[in-house]
């Protein structure tokens, strides 16, 4: 069991249970969603899972946020409170980009919402999604769950942690350094490349 030593700062609850997917759960995820019947269903799955948006900034974009020339998404950030708007642009890949342009762009205006869906309902569909993909009942199978695989993720494939914090929209690096710690398996394998080092 792990122990929260830094509030509200950590990847696991006091109880010692992760708040994150795991790479495998990640990927799972993103290939049933990938499957789903509602093109809107996948896209918003991927939107979530490749940008670590949190759902209320996902349900808050419009057609005009997505750069499709430039491969960048626009995403307000709705946490800070300030009279000028904070967006920062996450990078997209290839794919999602193609299902946003083939979903979304033929038949919506640049200020219609992606995604017609309220904040609960929206949530009900992503956790749905999950229990699909066979994700256990925890407080990793949530939205937020995504966002924290998706900050993980980025620093396992060495995406610079300040670039990370950007992404995520944290004001503060402290709160994306909590991506730099080895859990599990990962740390075991960590020490494995230590113990095989010459």
């Amino acid at each position: 069991m792990r122990t929260d030593t830094r509030g509200s700062l950590s990847l696991f609850t006091p109880a010692g249970q992760r708040k994150y997917l795991t790479t495998e759960e990640r990927q799972r995820f993103l290939a049933t969603a990938a499957c789903h019947a509602r093109p809107e269903v996948r896209t918003l799955c991927m939107v979530l899972a490749h940008t670590g948006c949190r759902i209320s900034e996902a349900l808050a974009l419009t057609l005009s946020a997505v750069d499709f020339s430039e491969g960048f998404l626009a995403i307000r950030c709705l946490k800070k409170r300030s009279r000028t708007p904070i967006i920062r642009e996450v990078p997209l890949p290839p794919d999602l980009l193609k299902a946003l342009r083939a979903v979304h762009a033929s038949d919506a205006s640049a200020s219609d919402r992606l995604w017609p869906w309220s904040r609960s309902r929206a949530w009900q569909i992503v956790k749905s999604v999950m229990g699909e993909a066979g994700t256990s009942i925890g407080p990793h199978a949530t939205p937020k769950g995504l966002r924290h695989g998706f900050g993980l993720h980025a620093v396992r494939c060495g995406v610079p942690v300040n670039l990370v914090q950007r992404w995520l929209g944290h004001a503060s690096i402290n709160t994306t350094a909590i991506y730099l710690q080895a859990m599990g398996r990962e740390e075991r394998e960590i020490a494995a490349r230590m113990w095989t080092a010459r």
